[in-house]
């Protein structure tokens, strides 16, 4: 059996004996700091070693229970998976009771222990009616039905059973996932003379290894993980649901700060827009109103905001499941899912909280159509968010995918193998819906070319492409390949199409070629032709196009033409009248025409690759017969 990882906190209001409680499990006074001692109360959240044998490993955080700190309590309870709420008999539920279960409940942290403590400081009577109390305040919450010990911490009474309750519990309880990308939240940061940065944190996701190239985001610092510790115990690995402390190198401590994540994918997004849904708690004392400033705790991150509503401009206490925006003061690390809690500036309370719907939230406008998209997203299966990537971007290389969609790595990578994905030759990937939405797209611009220019053997394929500027080319080209068409000579056409001179004009082009044919060797300007057969100024372009593309006639020039048929019995005279080698005046000889006409001629020639020029004369190459044949 794999060994599991977990991380619990203590929550409750001040001086309810978090920490000694924690002292009494763990043998570790979690007060550090100078500060803490003097006044007796947990300003920064502690940690230690609560129990670890070769099946399961947990480490306790104490989180300070001060109004004055709550932020702190909120960053030390970011990837916790057990709260103990710690209640005590002689005071029983007190304000911060009721903040840190409103806390707790907007994070998701449903599994609960209750413990009452400083029990020998009071009679039974009291106990019980604090029991009485606490559990009347969980009634109708997500902690309904929580166990329920007593401990006096001083004593010991309790402690062995509550530690046997947490084990028991956590035993019930999924670990956090180990594959894919690591998450690590960092609320800590300080330097070690001689050591350098080291950054303490709890593995949100992933795993962490001595060695291993990591990301600090928002900054995008790159950096390596010299060396990492739990508990003080130098370790290899870092799990999913431990506690660490990572020495980091090439990275100056002054610039990063409480809230950083340490990842290892660079695909993981940094947005300063995130679409959310949001519950506004039953106690709030005021209404919460459009574009309102709120501080966004996310993580261990926390960021000035702005709330922004679509369907409304204020939210009344108690008010659930609004899908809004939050547009934020600097951007922050989040993925689908994240939890957050709101707080209001001033006056200070926590006013409400919720899940991230989307890390990379757009520019909407306000209205129900806002809402049913934002709707739509709440309820997306995986499938769903990367088709609505691709129907917004068509293909998208993984990188791109894991960032718009916030799925985890190697799920989206199962995805990803079914037989409707495909995957392009830049290497990014698209959906066989996608694929046949672009070929429909083909047909339609193909088949309006072939009406609209039907003298033309198919539309240049770079024109294609800017037909259809929404598909990357490597769709397009994709579509290309699999659907029925031709492409030759950078042209693309419908299978079984053949340009068609329209039939009201096959009388005048057939005028036309007969006079070229009738000229002979010596023919006139192509315009004075057009002119002659009474063929219109903006038709003998097109026509002229098509005479060349099949091959009824043949350039000299950019002014003159002869017949296909004059051109080819023209080689051949030519051919059987000369020898290998022949200059100018042998061929004006063989086919009687003056120099202006021999020139191009000529010239031509070398061009297709019938005669090589060479020192005043020109040679037949070897295949002359079966090109003049095809000609």
């Amino acid at each position: 059996m794999e060994k599991r990882y977990y991380t619990i906190g203590m929550a409750g209001h001040i001086d309810h004996g978090k920490t000694t409680l924690t002292k009494a499990l763990t043998s570790v006074d979690t007060d550090r700091l100078k500060e803490e001692k003097e006044r007796n109360i947990s300003i920064e959240p502690g940690y230690a070693p609560l129990y670890n044998d070769d099946h399961i490993e947990i480490s306790v955080v104490d989180v300070p229970g001060h109004e004055r700190f709550i932020r702190q309590m909120i960053a030390g309870v970011a990837g916790i998976d057990l709260v103990v709420l710690v209640v005590a008999a002689d005071e029983g539920v007190m304000p911060q009771t009721r903040e840190h279960l409103d806390i707790l409940s907007l994070l998701d942290i449903k599994q609960t222990i209750v413990v009452l403590t400083k029990i020998s400081k009071v009679e039974r009577e009291m106990v019980d009616l604090a029991l009485e109390e606490i559990m009347e305040e969980l009634k109708g919450t997500v902690f309904e039905g929580s166990p329920f010990l007593l401990v006096d911490s001083l004593s010991g009474e309790g402690v062995n059973e509550l530690k046997e309750a947490i084990i028991h519990s956590l035993n019930c309880l999924p670990s956090r996932s180990m594959s894919g990308e690591l998450r690590l939240p960092v609320d800590q940061v300080f330097t070690i003379k001689g050591q350098g940065t080291v950054v303490r944190g709890t593995v949100y996701e992933g795993c962490l290894e001595t060695g291993q190239d990591l990301m600090i985001l928002p900054q995008g610092i790159h950096t390596k993980a010299k060396q990492i510790q739990v508990h003080s115990d130098k370790k290899g690995t870092g799990y999913a649901g431990q506690r660490v402390a990572v020495n980091l190198s090439g990275v100056d401590y002054k610039k990063l700060k409480r809230g950083n994540v340490l990842v290892s994918s660079p695909h993981l997004y940094v947005s300063d827009t995130i679409d959310v849904c949001l519950d506004v708690l039953t106690n709030v004392k005021y209404d919460i109103k459009q574009r309102m400033p709120v501080m966004v705790h996310t993580g261990t991150s926390e960021v000035l905001g702005r709330l922004v509503f679509f369907d409304r401009n204020s939210a009344k206490s108690g008010t659930g499941n609004i899908l809004c925006q939050i547009q934020l003061s600097e951007p922050i690390m989040a993925k689908r899912g994240d939890r957050f809690i709101v707080r209001r500036p001033s006056p200070v309370e926590t006013i409400g909280g919720g899940w991230v719907i989307q890390p990379n939230g757009g520019k909407y406008r306000y209205g129900e159509g806002t809402i049913e998209l934002l709707q739509a997203e709440t309820e997306g299966t995986p499938k769903d968010r990367i088709l609505k990537v691709l129907d917004r971007y068509k293909s998208a290389n993984r990188g791109f995918l894991l960032r718009e969609t916030s799925l985890p790595e190697e799920r989206m990578e199962k995805l990803l193998q079914g037989h409707e994905w495909i995957e392009l030759s830049d290497s990014t990937v698209t959906h066989c819906k996608i694929t046949e939405e672009c070929r429909e797209m083909i047909d339609q611009v193909v088949s309006k070319y072939h009406k609209d220019f039907p003298l033309y053997r198919g539309i240049n394929s770079g024109e294609l492409k800017q037909s259809l500027k929404e598909y990357p080319g490597s769709l397009i080209d994709y579509a290309l390949e699999k659907g029925t068409y031709i492409q030759e000579s950078g042209r693309v056409y419908l299978e079984g199409f053949s340009p068609q001179i329209p039939p009201e004009w096959e009388t005048r082009c057939g005028q036309l070629i007969a006079l070229l044919e009738t000229d002979g060797n010596k023919v006139r300007d192509m315009e004075e032709y057009f002119e002659q057969a009474g063929i219109p100024e903006n038709w003998r372009s097109d026509f002229y196009h098509y005479f060349v593309q099949e091959k009824k006639i043949v350039p000299l020039d950019d002014r003159k033409a002869y017949s296909s048929k004059v051109y080819s019995e023209a080689i051949t005279r030519l051919k059987h009248h000369t020898n290998d080698t022949f200059h100018i005046g042998e061929a004006k000889e063989v086919l009687g025409v003056s120099r202006k006409y021999m020139i191009p001629f000529l010239e031509k020639l070398d061009k297709e690759g019938l005669t090589i020029r060479m020192e005043g004369k020109r040679k037949w190459v070897s295949n002359v017969h079966k090109v003049g044949k095809e000609i």
